[in-house]
């Protein structure tokens, strides 16, 4: 395992896989054919989903966006068709703060989901969760009749080290009294990890051709800082060589998405296209474990309230 430290990250130095943080998504893919793979890129309308979205289109993928407005993601299909007439793009509504059907959430007062569960936790997690296993199936049976390795690319973020204790409330999950939005971030950013490391676990056990990876892709300022848009602002004047361009922040989804060089990795965690340690409570297997079996319980509770 490599570490990328702060130099690298903010010369721009490639680390060991060729990239760094200042690789942007086309050069990461460049001479990538993806003909053969259809992609599903959730929060496709926008900020880094919509630069992730135009780059697999451009390298020939079947891009699907899935996102809550279809406003913004008929907009979004419209400008990568205008980029590239070639693409093959559909738009799908989905809304992940729902199990009944925006991408993530960041830093949002306390609320709850459509579903009576914390907003950060329901929008970031537990939808992308219940998501994946609805495709699961599908996928592995494409896996399997085509040869073509399936791949899942959870986004994190760094901010997964800044957890409450114990990294995920189970028993508190909801609690108003001792939310902080900070930490409600963070463990939802850990549970996107603890999510793909468990997956990676369970279809390696059964041999199924799908890796699950999870990445971080960098401090970009998009609309998802909008419940801290100032506070940002004033983080970046002062910290503004660790920011990345939207270009740049969609570079490590699309490099683990797509990089013939990650044939057959999974379960890790990726910064500026290098594999990069996570927190300690990342990798707690226990935890990981834990986590899987209470949102299956919350996403079939779910289920029974809207049946």
């Amino acid at each position: 395992m490599v570490k990328v430290g702060i130099f690298t990250l903010v010369t721009g130095i490639a680390g060991p896989s060729g990239y760094g943080s200042a690789s942007t998504a086309e050069q990461v893919t460049e001479r990538v054919d993806a003909s053969k793979i259809t992609a599903i890129v959730t929060g496709g309308a926008s900020g880094i989903g919509l630069e992730t979205a135009r780059v697999l289109a451009l390298r020939n993928a079947h891009v699907v966006i899935a996102a809550r407005n279809m406003e913004a993601a008929n907009e979004a299909k419209h400008l990568i068709l205008k980029d590239n007439k070639a693409s093959s793009v559909d738009v799908l509504k989905l809304d992940l703060n729902s199990i009944k059907n925006n991408a993530g959430v960041m830093f949002c007062p306390y609320q709850l989901s459509q579903d009576g569960i914390e907003m950060q936790f329901a929008t970031n997690h537990l939808g992308h969760f219940h998501l994946t296993n609805l495709l699961l199936d599908k996928m592995k049976e494409t896996a399997k009749a085509t040869g073509i390795e399936g791949r899942i690319v959870n986004l994190s973020s760094i901010a997964h080290h800044h957890t409450y204790r114990g990294g995920i409330r189970f028993e508190k999950i909801n609690n108003l009294n001792s939310y902080s939005d900070k930490k409600a971030y963070g463990q939802s950013k850990l549970a996107n990890i603890l999510h793909a490391n468990e997956l990676s676990r369970r279809l390696q056990d059964e041999g199924a051709n799908i890796t699950v990876n999870s990445v971080h892709p960098g401090l970009i300022m998009t609309n998802l800082m909008k419940h801290s848009a100032l506070l940002m602002r004033i983080l970046k004047f002062f910290s503004w060589p660790l920011w990345k361009n939207v270009p740049q922040g969609a570079a490590t989804t699309c490099y683990v998405a797509l990089h013939p060089k990650l044939k057959g990795v999974t379960g890790k965690y990726f910064v500026d296209c290098n594999e990069y340690p996570t927190s300690k409570l990342a990798t707690d297997k226990v935890l990981a474990t834990k986590l899987w079996d209470f949102s299956n319980k919350l996403v079939n509770s779910a289920a029974e309230t809207n049946l």
